[in-house]
């Protein structure tokens, strides 16, 4: 696990785009809870931290260019035109720092 942030750096209810071992990861902040999933669309070269709306009820990050929506548990494409998952690493928060795993998995 690598540390890439403090939790109190990212607003509750965003994404904040980090770099874990040379790997983009979007970081999502819902309450005290961080998900991280990989930042690229799997649909389109796009940032998903860069724009993309957080839908805490449902724990997804919706893409801004085409607004298919990524689980933040998950990785899967809950929304079209997005048909294959992005990554999903694991994520911690430790004595206010958030820790994030090098190596995703995709479902």
């Amino acid at each position: 696990m690598t540390i890439v942030c403090r939790l109190d750096e990212i607003e509750a209810g965003t994404a904040k785009k980090v770099v874990v071992d040379g790997v983009a990861v979007a970081l999502v902040r819902i309450d005290n809870d961080v998900y991280a999933i990989g930042d690229v669309c799997s649909h389109a070269n796009v940032s998903l931290s860069t724009g993309g709306e957080v839908w805490c009820e449902e724990k997804q990050l919706e893409c801004p260019k085409h607004g298919s929506a990524f689980s933040l548990i998950t990785g899967l494409p809950n929304t079209f035109p997005a048909t294959q998952p992005v990554a999903v690493f694991d994520a911690r928060v430790v004595d206010g720092a958030v820790h994030v795993s090098a190596k995703g998995s995709a479902s």
